[in-house]
């Protein structure tokens, strides 16, 4: 495929899966410092150590096998794929220099990038990104991909010592963005989670499960040289203590912070606001009654009111999504959908009797606790559940048993979570809810939706992937197939004299360009 051709194939699949525009939590175009703060300014400096408070426990450090996005989240740091995100919502060579992309759509040719070293100091071969990608198509896993978008693989080879060709079975608009997988020495499957060995601007230097993650710079990235000398990611999970630990100067940095507590750092902290990037919902288990009732299930959405929990968990910050794509997928965000439906106990009521439960029924909420965002949903929704009879009883759990339980093992009736797209494509946002997909963790089924998702993915129209993504999304709404509530409010918080925090369109945080102030 020709340069400019190439170029222009790059520029629609970025415009199609991911916006311009960069929503903040009230649904505006720009990302913020709160007004209470000052943003920091000042020349930046090369040097020093930051810690930075995280609230999620690392379910696996395997870049291919990790579940949580928020592992993703903090590996961004550590491996590179062929190619990287870049924060205006496209991505960028890394580990190739280069590309090419077939008239046809099926066959990508990478030249790999010169001189480029894995962390351990040896050069990056063609035969570790061809073992790498084999590895995402399932070669070490009885054949199932480990990223979905890899079971269009037919054939991975190299075509020398510094190009790789990727055969597909069918074209797709989107799955140049999951080049962005990470490559890793050939044959590290088996020690790669215990000792991460990657590309990216920061090397692995310790884990301690359970509270901590040390990272430095890489002296020979082959890219723009981090500022930081170190990073130390501290898992803490309680909210209280994340705050505390800020207040007292252990952390000069967190991710995620309620919005319900940022009150309690004004001043003297930078808070820079956005999205998530993600849907948080009432998920529910289709399999299991009485929510393998759709009428069961429309009346919880009738039930809950999700503007009062966006004015109670967030202070009125946040956008309510009504289906599974949140707001800066904007090409396939339908705002009808959050309108879907209203606020109506009486219909929550009528609705349960005709399925059977004229007196309601009693439930589980199992919600993590480590993210006090989502306890305190729960905790909401089941106050507004108890109006129409339905006595909602929380379990919370630990990150790990969370994932464990609920999310591989659908050992649930409901969960409260958020769901991100980990690989930046919208088709992760519909996929995941096809009948027979691996993680389809709600056991939702519908034909009709599958076959849109389908469709939508063989397509290379644009515009006709557009009318089938909006199908399928409207399909999961009519079905009620989970509460979808919103896109949380999310505040990151940086110290005195810390500035460079670059937001993405996607789950990541990137510590390369976090620097002290000179």
């Amino acid at each position: 495929m020709p340069k400019k051709l190439k170029r222009a194939l790059l520029l629609l699949v970025a415009a199609a899966v991911l916006p311009a525009s960069l929503y903040g939590c009230t649904g505006g175009t720009e990302p913020s410092a709160s007004p209470t703060t000052t943003a920091q300014s000042g020349e930046p400096s090369y040097g020093g150590s930051v810690t930075v408070g995280i609230a999620q426990e690392l379910d696996s450090l395997d870049p291919h096998r990790a579940v949580s996005a928020g592992v993703g989240e903090v590996l961004f740091n550590v491996f590179e794929g062929l190619v990287k995100a870049s924060s205006d919502g496209e991505v960028r060579e890394a580990v190739a220099s280069d590309y090419q992309i077939s008239e046809d759509g099926l066959t990508y040719t990478f030249t790999l990038r010169e001189g480029i070293t894995f962390h351990n100091g040896d050069p990056v071969t063609v035969e570790d990104v061809v073992y790498s990608l084999e590895r995402c198509a399932g070669s070490e896993n009885d054949g199932t991909a480990l990223i979905t978008a890899f079971s269009n693989v037919t054939q991975v080879r190299a075509v020398d010592e510094r190009h790789v060709e990727i055969t597909l079975a069918q074209p797709s608009l989107e799955f140049l963005y999951a080049l962005t997988a990470a490559i890793i020495p050939a044959g590290s499957g088996d020690t790669i989670a215990q000792t991460p060995v990657g590309t990216g601007p920061f090397q692995f230097v310790s884990y301690a499960p359970q509270d901590s993650l040390v990272i430095q710079r890489y002296e020979g990235y082959w890219g723009q040289r981090p500022y930081l000398d170190e990073v130390r990611f501290r898992i803490i999970t309680n909210s209280d203590t994340l705050v505390m630990s800020l207040q007292s100067g252990a952390l000069d940095m967190a991710i995620h912070v309620p919005t319900t507590q940022i009150t309690q750092l004004e001043g003297r902290f930078q808070v820079v606001e956005d999205t998530m990037k993600l849907v948080q919902a009432l998920y529910l288990n289709n399999d299991v009654a009485p929510f393998d009732d759709v009428r069961v299930r429309q009346a919880l959405c009738y039930a809950i009111d999700v503007g009062q929990i966006i004015e109670f968990v967030g202070d009125g910050a946040g956008v309510p999504v009504g289906t599974s794509m949140y707001p800066a997928f904007e090409k396939y965000h339908m705002e009808e959908l959050a309108e879907a439906y209203p606020t109506d106990q009486e219909r929550a009521r009528q609705l349960l009797a005709e399925a059977g439960y004229p007196d309601g029924f009693t439930m589980e909420i199992t919600v993590p606790s480590n993210y006090t965002q989502h306890v305190q949903t729960a905790e909401l929704i089941a106050e507004q559940l108890s109006q129409v009879g339905i006595t909602a009883n929380l379990v919370p759990v630990d990150w790990s048993t969370w994932v464990n339980q609920v999310y591989e093992g659908r050992q649930f009736q409901s969960t409260v979570c958020g769901v991100a797209a980990s690989d930046m494509t919208a088709r992760e946002m519909v996929i995941r809810y096809v009948s027979d997909y691996e993680d389809n963790f709600i056991n939702f089924q519908d034909e009709g939706y599958d076959q849109a998702v389908t469709q939508a993915g063989s397509t290379l129209d644009e515009q006709e992937q557009e009318q089938l993504y909006k199908q399928a999304l409207t399909i999961l709404s009519e079905q009620a197939a989970s509460v979808w509530l919103q896109d949380l409010c999310d505040l990151t918080v940086l110290g005195p004299g810390l500035d460079g925090l670059e937001l993405y369109r996607t789950y990541v945080l990137d510590m390369s360009t976090i620097y002290y102030s000179a």
